[in-house]
C-alpha cells in the first residue's frame, strides 16, 4: 500500500512539475526586453501572467502537502515574484481623498458639480460603435461622469449618442480625425467643462488619431487624450509596439496629461511599462485597489485581462483612484471609471 501511495504521489508530483514549465515560461516572456517582446504570440501570452499566481499557489499547496520541498520552494519563489511585480495593485502609491470620493459618488443630485477640484472619468471601447448608446448615456448620468473618452466610435453611434442625450450631459466634445488607419473607429472625448486647445490628430500614429482637449480644473490645466493603439495580432505586433511608443512621446511635452483608452496592453507588457517610464502613472497599478479586468465582456468568458487604462502625468498635482468597471451591452470591453482629484 505504501508503495502504491508513493508511486501515485510521484506521478502527481511529475504532473505538477510539468505544469510549472509553461507557468515559468510565462514569467520568462514577461522579462523579455522590448526588442524580443513582439514575437509571435508573445504579447498575447504575456497578457495572462497575473493568472500564474493562483496556479503557483495551487502547486505550492500540493507540494507542501506531499512534502516536495524543491517544488514548494520553486513555486513559492515564483509566486513571490509575481506578487512583487503587481504590488502596486494592492499597496497604493497614489490615492484620492474621502472628500473626492464623496463628491463624485452617485447620488440623487441631477448633475455633478462643475467648479470643484474633482472629476469623475470614464473610458469605454464601443466595439465598432455596436455598444448600447442609450445604456452608455444612462451610465454617464447615473455615475456623474464629467469626462468621457471613447474608442472605436462610428458615425452612426455618434448619432445614437446624440439622440440619447449625451450633449445635454457632456456638451463639449472633440472627435478624432477619421483615416484609413482607424483601429475599429475614431477616438472621442466628451466633457462637462469646456475643452480648449482641442486636437483631432494630436500626433502622428499608424492607428486611430488621438483626440485631445484641455480642461481647466481649479488652477490646473489638464490635457485629456483618448487613445487606441492597435492590438498585437499576428502580423501587427510592430504596429502595436509603435502605437504604444507614440503615446509615450507625450512625455516630452510640457502638459499635465490624462490619457484614457484601450491600450491593448497590460501592466505585464514591457511596451506599456516603457510608455509609463518616469513620466506617467497607470491609475490601476498606482491606486492599490486591486485588478480591474476589462476584457472580454458580454461573453460566456469572464473578463481576464486589464487592457483599458487611465494613465496620468506623475508629479502634476493630481491623483486618480476609486476605480471600477461597468458592463454596458453591445461591447466586448467593460467601461472603466475613476475619480481624479487635483491637489
Amino acid at each position: 500500500m505504501r508503495r502504491g501511495r508513493g508511486g501515485r504521489h510521484n506521478f502527481l508530483s511529475f504532473l505538477l512539475w510539468m505544469l510549472m514549465l509553461p507557468l515559468l515560461g510565462l514569467l520568462v516572456l514577461r522579462m523579455l526586453p522590448l526588442s524580443h517582446a513582439q514575437g509571435r504570440a508573445v504579447p498575447e501570452l504575456t497578457s495572462f501572467v497575473i493568472w500564474t499566481l493562483p496556479a503557483f499557489a495551487f502547486v505550492l499547496a500540493l507540494s507542501l502537502l506531499w512534502r516536495r520541498r524543491n517544488l514548494a520552494a520553486l513555486s513559492l519563489a515564483a509566486a513571490a515574484l509575481v506578487v512583487v511585480w503587481h504590488l502596486g495593485y494592492f499597496l497604493p502609491t497614489q490615492t484620492v481623498s474621502e472628500a473626492a470620493v464623496e463628491a463624485t459618488s452617485p447620488s440623487d443630485v441631477d448633475a455633478p458639480v462643475a467648479d470643484d477640484d474633482y472629476l469623475r472619468l470614464m473610458t469605454f471601447n464601443t466595439r465598432n460603435g455596436r455598444a448600447d448608446a442609450a445604456a452608455l448615456v444612462r451610465a454617464v448620468r447615473e455615475r456623474r461622469v464629467e469626462v468621457l473618452a471613447l474608442q472605436e466610435v462610428s458615425w452612426t453611434f455618434l448619432d445614437e449618442l446624440g439622440e440619447s442625450g449625451i450633449h445635454e450631459l457632456l456638451p463639449h466634445y472633440v472627435l478624432g480625425e477619421a483615416s484609413a488607419t482607424d483601429n475599429g473607429g475614431i477616438n472621442a472625448i466628451f466633457s462637462l467643462q469646456p475643452l480648449s486647445h482641442t486636437s483631432s490628430n494630436l500626433m502622428p500614429t499608424e492607428s486611430s488619431a488621438l483626440a485631445a482637449g484641455t480642461v481647466t480644473l481649479g488652477e490646473r490645466r489638464l490635457r485629456f487624450v483618448s487613445t487606441h493603439p492597435n492590438s498585437p495580432h499576428l502580423g501587427g505586433q510592430g504596429l502595436w509596439s509603435e502605437g504604444l511608443a507614440s503615446v509615450s512621446e507625450l512625455a516630452g511635452y510640457d502638459n499635465a496629461y490624462v490619457i484614457m483608452g484601450d491600450f491593448n496592453a497590460t501592466w505585464d507588457h514591457v511596451g506599456f511599462r516603457k510608455l509609463l517610464g518616469d513620466s506617467f502613472l497607470d491609475a490601476g497599478e498606482a491606486a492599490g485597489e486591486g485588478l480591474h479586468l476589462s476584457f472580454p465582456a458580454n461573453s460566456v468568458i469572464p473578463p481576464l485581462i486589464e487592457i483599458d487604462h487611465i494613465v496620468y502625468s506623475k508629479g502634476a498635482g493630481i491623483a486618480v483612484g476609486q476605480l471600477e468597471t461597468l458592463q454596458i451591452a453591445g461591447s466586448d470591453h467593460l467601461a472603466l471609471l475613476a475619480t481624479l482629484e487635483a491637489s
